[in-house]
């Protein structure tokens, strides 16, 4: 899997992670839900990065932060839901 850059954009009440490869931006967006938890609302990945592990690499994202601050994430998102579903090390971060 090629290595990207992920970064964060983060607001009072939400945020996202995104990458952009070749000028194409995916993003994983989520709101907060009060100073613990935060809620994955939408994961878009564009057709010519699928296959990539892009969608897995933002969630691993906002799972390291969460360790990393002391959130939890709440997947409202598929995706995300999914991505943490098949990760068991990563439920210690889901609420």
């Amino acid at each position: 899997m090629s290595e990207f850059k992920i970064s964060r954009e983060d607001g009072p009440n939400g945020g996202r992670y995104l990458t952009i490869i070749n000028g194409d931006e995916a993003e994983m967006t989520y709101s907060r839900a009060g100073a613990t938890r935060i809620i994955i609302d939408h994961t878009g990945v564009p057709d010519l990065m699928r296959g990539l592990g892009v969608g897995k690499k933002l969630v691993e994202a906002a799972v390291n932060d969460a360790r990393a601050e002391g959130f939890k994430i709440i997947p409202l998102c598929p995706f995300a839901k999914a991505t943490l579903e098949k990760h068991p090390e990563w439920q210690d971060t889901v609420q």
